[in-house]
């Protein structure tokens, strides 16, 4: 069953950690108006020819995203997220750079429960499995959104990687949806990187930031993952790992590889995986 007491923590931890955020990525609008992307080559290539399809972005964040999908994919794209303030910023930028998207706030669990409408693609990436609760819903939903023929589509941070603490060490569990709440919720990874990454260069923005809300999050292995989406009806098409991660870097020391893509440093493991891509299909 859903835990609606950590999404609430949550949710008052994302509203913050998304101010500070976008406080260093400087004027976006103007980045999206000249034609800015900030998808990856991995999530273009899943996505493939979309154009006039209908896409649902589950975790949406602020918008990002799925304005890059909406204007250079050109697909019909809907938004959820749970963060007020992530769907506030991501309605004014569809505003401000006039590209148009459909966002909404909801904790998505809700968002299953209630929505009507049913889309040829669902969508999520990039530190999305961490906040679920409940996995075997969150297949069930996703199930519950797509047409016939339709399609799952997931980038994100391999589990591998959340093993290991700033030092490489091997500290957490791997899987089993073991939650683990963090005194200081969602920090501000845009800092931590060292980059505004997809947008321009670091802006100034907050400063020493620190989340007055704690966050929570949830420790799933890759089969528990699969296995929710495959228990759920749907079919694994596509499943694939990566050693390493793009636009974040969670461990201090991870090198910069380039094309905003960062590794292990020189004296660690070079094949851990640190991201991952699956897609599951709902046949007709």
């Amino acid at each position: 069953m859903p835990n609606r007491a950590h999404h609430e923590i949550n949710r008052l931890s994302w509203n913050e950690g998304t101010k500070a955020h976008n406080s260093h990525k400087g004027d976006q609008a103007a980045f999206f108006r000249a034609a800015g992307s900030t998808l990856f080559s991995e999530e273009v290539a899943l996505l493939g020819d979309i154009a006039g399809k209908s896409l649902l972005h589950l975790q949406c964040n602020s918008g990002q995203d799925s304005l890059s999908i909406a204007r250079h994919l050109r697909a019909i794209v809907t938004g959820v997220d749970i963060s007020d303030e992530a769907i506030r910023f991501a309605r004014q930028l569809s505003r401000d750079s006039g590209i148009g998207a459909t966002f909404i706030r909801a904790d998505i669990y809700d968002f299953f429960l209630e929505q009507q409408s049913r889309f040829n693609i669902a969508f999520s990436s990039y530190g999305a499995v961490c906040w679920l609760s409940d996995l075997a819903a969150w297949g069930k939903g996703i199930v519950g959104c797509l047409r016939p023929g339709g399609r799952f589509i997931l980038v994100d941070f391999h589990p591998a990687l959340d093993m290991f603490d700033e030092d490489w060490r091997l500290r957490h569990e791997y899987m089993g949806g073991i939650s683990r709440e963090y005194e200081s919720g969602v920090g501000d990874y845009v800092a931590l990187t060292g980059s505004a990454a997809e947008i321009a260069e670091l802006q100034p923005g907050v400063s020493d930031f620190h989340n007055p809300y704690p966050g929570v999050e949830y420790q799933w292995g890759i089969g528990d993952i699969v296995m929710a989406l495959l228990d759920a009806g749907l079919t694994l098409s596509h499943l694939r790992e990566y050693n390493y991660c793009n636009g974040f870097k969670p461990i201090p020391d991870m090198r910069d590889l380039g094309q905003r893509r960062y590794g292990p440093p020189g004296e660690a493991p070079r094949n851990v995986p640190l991201m991952f891509s699956l897609v599951a299909e709902l046949k007709t």
